[in-house]
């Protein structure tokens, strides 16, 4: 019977209370369960059917109140400190908040101070934001299996924010169990996963945001390099520049002369394909000073992929954005989804 309909008499009062301790003692075994499953699998696939079932478990009862019990937020924060746990990947800590109970991350190389948590909407897609410049490095839909990095807040918090308090290396460590745990949810569960300026394939292009740029901005990197080791010439087709950097590392600024649109791009290019944009920025002074004087010119585009409410098949659609930049995955998938500034 339903809990919600209005009863009046005593025995159905009774009845109703009765059958509002079934449903209660029901669900609640049915949460430890799902919590037994979330604290101790070993399988990742049962670990994100228990994070999802949980997540979307509503415990509200006319009746009884349930004892404190978690929310959304840190079910997906246990998932992922498990399945990073699963892969011996110990460099992000995650434990409760004494005094809100809520689960909170630290990661080793950046120390205590930076404070991630998922702030997670109405859909269930949660955002793994920083507490403190409140910037959501990356998006995670667990339902959707979808996991995308936010190009624009990467740069706004590590690249602006961060390296003031940081050494590059230290945030290239803090970076990396972040992009582990992206491939962890490619390779284990299948997710799509865009590592966004954190690809590091020598074909990936990182759009602007913007698909005309002006040349001015070019000749100012010319002119910052002259007094410089680095050597920045002009690329075969005049369809941009090509900047020289050391160990082998070039990073073009171009367009692709044989696409009609002519959209200019960032391009990063090593040997061994091991080196991001966002690496760029992060080591070499030259480059990250320039791209933050001339960031309204030189913002990269988000493809980020949103989940499209609707009644056919649920289906996952791109979108531009215009200040959200979003993820892409470099080593693993790489099929772009829409717009965004970082």
């Amino acid at each position: 019977m339903s809990n919600n309909r209005i009863v009046t008499s005593p025995s159905e009062r009774v009845q109703a209370l009765s059958d509002s301790f079934k449903d209660v003692l029901s669900l609640g075994q049915r949460y430890v369960d799902l919590l037994d499953q979330l604290a101790q699998t070993k399988d990742a696939k049962n670990l994100l059917s228990a994070t999802n079932k949980l997540a979307k478990m509503d415990l509200a009862n006319a009746f009884i109140d349930f004892p404190p019990h978690y929310k959304a937020a840190d079910y997906y924060l246990i998932f992922m400190d498990r399945l990073l746990k699963m892969h011996g990947d110990t460099a992000v800590n995650v434990a409760e908040n004494e005094l809100n109970h809520e689960f909170e991350a630290t990661v080793a190389a950046i120390g205590s101070e930076a404070v991630f948590k998922f702030e997670v909407d109405s859909r269930g897609e949660a955002a793994f934001t920083e507490q403190s410049q409140h910037e959501p490095l990356f998006y995670l839909s667990l339902e959707d299996k979808l996991m995308q990095f936010n190009n624009r807040a990467l740069v706004n918090y590590f690249i602006v924010y961060a390296l003031k308090q940081h050494t590059d290396l230290e945030l290239r460590d803090a970076v990396k169990p972040l992009i582990d745990f992206a491939k962890y949810l490619q390779k284990d569960l299948d997710f799509t996963i865009d590592l966004g300026i954190l690809a590091t394939s020598n074909d990936r292009r990182f759009m602007l945001d913007k698909p005309e740029l002006p040349l001015t901005v070019i000749d100012r990197l010319f002119v910052a390099t002259a007094d410089e080791d680095y050597m920045l010439m002009n690329l075969p087709r005049n369809n941009g520049a090509e900047l020289l950097l050391d160990q082998g590392t070039k990073l073009d600024i171009a367009f692709d002369p044989d696409d009609y649109s002519q959209e200019w791009a960032f391009l990063v290019k090593d040997s061994d394909e091991q080196i991001s944009f966002f690496d760029v920025l992060l080591h070499y002074d030259l480059v990250r000073e320039w791209y933050l004087a001339n960031r309204s010119a030189l913002a990269v585009r988000t493809d980020h992929m949103e989940i499209v409410d609707e009644e056919p098949p649920a289906m996952t659609e791109v979108v531009e954005d215009e200040s959200s930049d979003e993820p892409s995955s470099a080593e693993p998938s790489e099929d772009p989804a829409p717009n965004e500034e970082e």
